[in-house]
C-alpha cells in the first residue's frame, strides 16, 4: 500500500510518500516540503495572520496534488501546534478544506510524544533498551521514556522554539536581559517536568537519550555532526559542553549572520537561539551529557502505527484513524511545481 503522511508545521508543510507491507520495512517514494512560516505570522491575540493562512493554503493544495501524482492512497494529514492552538484554528482548517479538499486533523501533545517515541523505538530497535526521547518543535517539546514499544510516560510542553522566541524574544539579535529572562523561564518550567520524568529513570539500569526534530539535528550540526548528505545512518550526536559554548554565538548575531553559521538554516535562524536555550536546560535539568540525534520522528511514528494495524488489526487506534482519509480528487486550478527534498530516514 502506499501512503502519504502530510505534517504541517510552524515552517513548512512536509509530504512524506512510503509504501508499506506486513513484515517489511517503510520504503520511501518522495517528499515534497513548501513552506509555511506559521510562527512568524500569529498575532498577539494568537491567530495565524491572513498572508500565512494563503500561503498555507497553497502548501497544503500542492501536497495533495503531489500525493495524487504519486498514487497515494490513504493521506493521513495532521497540523501541530502552530494551527492546534491558534485562536482562528477552526477558519484556517475551514479555508484548507474548501480549498484543497484536505481535512486537517490534530493531535494531542502527548499523542505526538508517543508517537515520535515509536518512530525512536523503530529505528533504533529492541537492543536500544530503555529510550528517552525528547523533540523541540516550534510550539511545543515533547519528552518520552520508556524500554517497551509505548512509553511509560509521554509529556509536552508550551517550550517550542518558535512560541519562545515570539513570545519571550523581541528584538534582533534580543538583548542579555531577555536572554536571561527566558534562560530562568525555561529552567523554571524543566525543573517541574523534571520532577516527573526523572523517577522513571531510576533503577539502574542504562537510559539512551535520543533527540529528534530540526532544532536538535541543526544544533547537532552547528556543533560539528555530520552533514546530511553523509546519510541518515551516519551517527550524529549533541553534546551539552559544545552547545553550551555555541549560545552565547547564537545570541550575539542577527538571524541573518545565524544563518551563515554551519547547519543553521535560514527559516529557522530566527528560533534557534531559543531551541539552543532549552536543549541546553533540558540536557542539564535531566543530567543528559549529549543525545543521539534520531532521523526519524512523527512522521514515520504515523507509519509505524499504520503498519501495526494492517498486521493487527487491534493495533489500531483513534489517533491515526481520524487523521486518514482518501487523497481528494485534483483540483482544476494550476499549481507551481513542487520541490523534492532527500530522504533523512528510511
Amino acid at each position: 500500500m502506499r501512503i502519504g503522511v502530510l505534517d504541517v508545521g510552524s515552517n513548512s508543510a512536509h509530504l512524506m510518500v512510503v509504501d508499506i507491507s506486513v513484515g517489511e520495512p517503510p520504503r520511501p517514494v518522495t517528499a515534497v516540503k513548501r513552506p509555511t512560516r506559521l510562527a512568524e505570522a500569529i498575532d498577539a491575540r494568537g491567530a495565524v495572520g491572513g498572508g500565512a493562512v494563503c500561503r498555507l493554503v497553497g502548501s497544503v493544495g500542492e501536497a495533495a496534488c503531489a500525493a495524487t501524482d504519486q498514487g497515494v492512497e490513504e493521506l493521513i494529514a495532521f497540523a501541530t501546534s502552530a494551527v492546534r492552538d491558534a485562536a482562528n484554528q477552526d477558519e484556517i482548517v475551514a479555508r484548507v478544506a474548501a480549498a484543497t479538499g484536505v481535512r486537517l486533523g490534530f493531535l494531542s501533545g502527548r499523542d505526538e510524544a508517543r508517537l515520535t517515541f515509536l518512530a525512536a523505538r523503530a529505528w533504533y530497535g529492541w537492543s536500544a533498551g530503555r529510550l528517552l526521547l525528547v523533540d523541540i518543535g516550534g510550539g511545543s517539546l515533547e519528552i518520552a521514556h520508556g524500554d517497551a514499544q509505548e512509553p511509560a510516560l509521554a509529556l509536552s510542553l508550551p517550550l517550542g522554539a518558535g512560541r519562545l522566541t515570539r513570545e519571550q524574544l523581541p528584538g534582533d539579535p534580543p538583548s542579555r536581559k531577555h536572554v536571561r529572562r527566558l534562560r530562568r523561564r525555561v529552567y523554571e518550567e524543566l525543573s517541574k517536568a523534571a520532577a516527573e520524568v526523572a523517577p522513571g529513570l531510576d533503577g539502574g539500569l542504562p537510559v539512551r537519550p535520543v533527540a529528534t526534530s530540526k532544532t536538535f539535528t541543526q544544533l547537532a550540526r552547528l556543533t560539528g555532526a555530520p552533514k546530511r548528505k553523509a546519510g541518515p545512518y551516519a551517527p550524529r550526536v549533541l553534546e551539552l559542553e559544545r552547545l553550551r559554548e555555541q549560545i552565547p554565538v547564537l545570541a550575539s548575531r542577527t538571524a541573518a549572520r545565524r544563518a551563515k553559521l554551519r547547519g543553521v538554516s535560514r527559516p529557522r535562524a530566527a528560533q534557534i537561539l531559543a531551541g539552543a536555550i532549552v536543549a541546553e536546560a533540558l540536557m542539564t535539568t535531566l543530567k543528559i551529557s549529549r543525545v543521539d540525534i534520531c532521523p526519524w520522528a512523527i512522521r514515520e511514528g504515523l507509519v509505524a502505527r499504520r503498519l501495526q494495524a494492517m498486521s493487527d488489526p487491534a493495533a489500531a487506534d483513534d489517533e491515526t484513524a481520524r487523521l486518514t482519509q482518501a487523497v481528494p480528487a485534483p483540483r482544476p486550478a494550476g499549481r507551481p511545481a513542487l520541490r523534492a527534498v532527500p530522504q533523512l530516514g528510511g
